[in-house]
């Protein structure tokens, strides 16, 4: 792609890689655009194990970049014929994936990994070089990327290393992020083995190895765990390997015995509600916000398990004993606070309580104007930091401070949309539009009022053509504010699987979500019940939702989910235990009383799947879904009176939301056809339940019809069975 030289900086006093695209191609349009492309694409990226760029220009007819001067060898010089120790590759591997991870969420593949990429430095930093081949995710077309001829190659030579190169990118299509994390894998084998996972004696070889061999086993003397991640990476079939960096990234960290220390309840903390004691009680969502804004700046704290906000404020106004609290949570410290408010003064009272004796370990008041409260969150947050004796990171951010009645408007906003009833989602989109109206600039609101289109439309509240354009205007607007949002591009996902079909670009959208350096829960549940359990991936579904509840136990909402995705599995008996759990916490919904039904209705448990939907109509007689299920369970026990009541009730909603229910309705009584004729219309109307029927176990009797696998064709949706 060019020469490199080593240079000298005369204005900063510093060394530099200069790389220069030869005279001889300067006048090649293609080579000097890739040239300019790898300049563009380091320029997005700033991390501690990615070669820092300096400068582009040109001079004297010839196209340079100046970058980060490494010192060291590649791995390609160091990999000994049997493997590096297995905790030194880990090491390796942990840097080089933090590294992807970063590269992906700003929307970059480098499409060239290979040992001799990977620098090591002689303090042990890894530097990832040569994004020469690297392209932006979201651009491209099928086969435009990785065939060429040149002045030094040979016509239709794959550009890149074949023994690296992922099966998509062998063939000449369209590749993602997962393109990577193959080349990834390939490169961990080699560190672990010292052998290539795809070696032959020429290109052609390599290539049919690439697509159609897998590699040798790893030995036994590496780690199950570490082996395990790497055979997944190099999965032939994209959608079955890791689906982000971050997630592979996860798998490393869990292998690597020295992470252990990291989950011990040393380093554990939940933030609990803060008390409101304004004058009135009428700032709780004040406090509310600021309670969340300090478990968000924790968040970042590397090695410190940070309980979220649901299970967190479970404890709001119980008045328990804080080691009651830390026990039920599992965790060692609990911060507690209170907020006064009067005019524009706040003041925040806040105290760290070691659990295990109930004593103080730090205590502080800050008496501020309001618009110190930012300053006062990142005091919190860094004091606490201190006293663990951990650091507090950062995440990549808009920059815009917004401003305080903006603020204040989001915060009421986010207050009244974790409610989850049809009226409070209606107050929450009034302050989220005072919050936008006071700072257009505020990328926050929009992200909260794409959440609250998502919730209309998955309730069947409103429709999801009104809906769904909606959510996806918002989350465009929130990223053009700040391109970082996990949860907007986590929403655009949303969009592009449940209502256009186009499963691959929703899982582009995901991959940068979850590549993010701060990945907010309900993004990550928002890939398994969106994505993931559409596609049949149940397992993968499982796993994600039981990520997701380790920082949540006692979110009720994501307990019912893994019980539906592990329903969804055919795992009745498990995923009935898991409901049981959700059935224990306080504040039950009506979800989870609905997916209970469900198992009952597989195992042919009629009376207990009447028990489990009268439970889900009394809280929620307002769902579709809710209401067909009762009147098919009502049907089967021949109590026809109430069920044609119950019918009627179902056929007097707006239209949007009566196939929902009759589908239910038909699937309870086991006829298909009618059953059909419901989904149909659902496709029509886009109704985010269409997609994930196929996955219930009551669905089993739609695949004998001869119009099911058309119907699974029109939602772009793998065959069911």
């Amino acid at each position: 792609m060019g020469e490199v030289y080593r240079a000298r900086d005369k204005r900063l006093a510093r060394e530099v890689a200069l790389k220069i695209l030869p005279p001889s191609l300067t006048g090649d349009a293609d080579r000097r655009a890739r040239f300019v492309q790898e300049a563009q694409s380091l320029a997005r990226l700033n991390h501690p194990n990615i070669v820092t760029i300096y400068d582009i220009g040109e001079r004297d007819g010839r196209i340079f970049i100046s970058m980060e001067h490494v010192e060291g060898k590649t791995l390609a010089d160091v990999i000994p014929p049997n493997g590096l120790p297995t905790a030194q590759a880990l090491s390796n591997a942990i840097a080089i994936s933090g590294a992807l991870a970063k590269a992906h969420a700003a929307g970059v593949i480098h499409r060239d990994l290979k040992p001799g990429n990977i620098m090591l430095t002689p303090d042990g930093t890894v530097k990832v070089l040569d994004f020469g081949l690297a392209k932006l995710l979201l651009q491209g077309s099928p086969g435009d990327d990785t065939l060429t001829s040149g002045p030094e190659t040979l016509s239709g030579v794959v550009i890149g290393t074949p023994a690296f190169m992922s099966p998509e990118q062998a063939e000449g299509r369209l590749v993602d992020a997962r393109s990577d994390i193959f080349s990834f894998g390939s490169l961990l084998y080699e560190m672990t083995t010292g052998k290539r996972a795809f070696g032959a004696s020429s290109i052609a070889a390599t290539l049919a190895a690439v697509l159609h061999q897998d590699p040798e086993p790893i030995s036994a003397n590496v780690p199950h765990e570490l082996s395990g991640t790497i055979m997944r990476c190099l999965r032939k079939d994209p959608d079955r390997r890791f689906q982000s960096m971050a997630d592979v990234r996860a798998a490393l960290l869990d292998a690597k015995p020295e992470t252990q220390p990291a989950k011990t309840p040393g380093s554990s903390i939940a933030v609990l509600a803060f008390t409101d004691i304004s004058a009135g009680g009428e700032n709780e969502y004040f406090s509310d916000g600021l309670s969340e804004e300090i478990i968000n700046a924790l968040t970042t704290v590397e090695g410190l398990k940070v309980i979220a906000r649901t299970s967190a404020f479970a404890f709001k106004g119980k008045n328990q004993d804080v080691r009651r609290i830390a026990n039920v949570l599992g965790v060692a410290h609990v911060l507690d606070g209170s907020v006064r408010r009067s005019g524009n003064r706040i003041r925040v009272g806040a105290q760290l309580v070691n659990a295990s004796d109930g004593t103080n370990v730090w205590t502080e008041r800050y008496d501020r104007e309001i618009t110190d409260i930012f300053a006062v969150q990142d005091e919190i947050a860094s004091a606490i930091a201190k006293v663990l004796q951990l650091k507090l990171g950062s995440h990549p951010g808009s920059g815009h401070t917004p401003d305080i009645r903006a603020y204040e408007a989001y915060m009421l906003g986010v207050y009244q949309g974790f409610k989850s009833t049809p009226e409070s989602i209606v107050s929450a989109g009034q302050a989220l539009r005072q919050a936008i109206a006071l700072d257009p600039s505020y990328a926050a609101p929009h992200a909260m009022q794409g959440m609250l289109h998502l919730m209309m439309s998955a309730w069947s509240l409103r429709p999801a053509h009104a809906e769904m354009p909606l959510m996806r205007a918002s989350a465009q607007r929130a990223l053009q504010l700040d391109p970082h949002l996990s949860e907007a591009h986590g929403l655009l996902g949303v969009v592009a699987g449940m209502y256009e079909y186009d499963w691959r670009v929703a899982e582009r959208h995901f991959a940068l979500a979850l590549g993010a350096n701060r990945v907010p829960h309900f993004t990550r549940s928002f890939y398994a019940q969106y994505y993931l359990l559409p596609l049949g991936r149940t397992r993968e579904a499982i796993e994600q939702m039981q990520r997701v509840l380790e920082p949540d136990p006692l979110n009720v909402l994501y307990r019912s989910l893994l019980g539906l995705a592990l329903h969804a599995a055919g795992d009745t008996e498990r995923s009935n235990q898991e409901l049981a759990k959700g059935l224990e916490t306080e504040g039950a919904q009506w979800a989870i009383h609905a997916f209970s039904m469900h198992n009952h209705l597989a195992a042919g448990k009629v009376d207990e799947a009447r028990a489990a939907a009268e439970s889900a109509y009394r809280l929620a007689p307002w769902q579709p879904q809710v209401i067909g299920a009762i009147a098919g369970v009502l049907s089967l026990t021949s109590e026809l009176e109430r069920a044609g009541h119950l019918l009627q009730q179902l056929k007097d909603l707006p239209a949007h939301r009566v196939p929902n229910g009759m589908t239910v309705y038909h699937l309870v009584r086991s006829e298909p056809e009618p059953a059909i004729d419901c989904i149909e219309k659902m496709i029509e109307q886009r109704d985010m339940w269409a997609v994930r029927l196929p996955r219930l176990q009551l669905a089993k009797i739609l695949r004998s019809s001869p119009r099911w696998p058309a119907i699974m064709r029109t939602m772009n949706l793998p065959d069911a069975s």
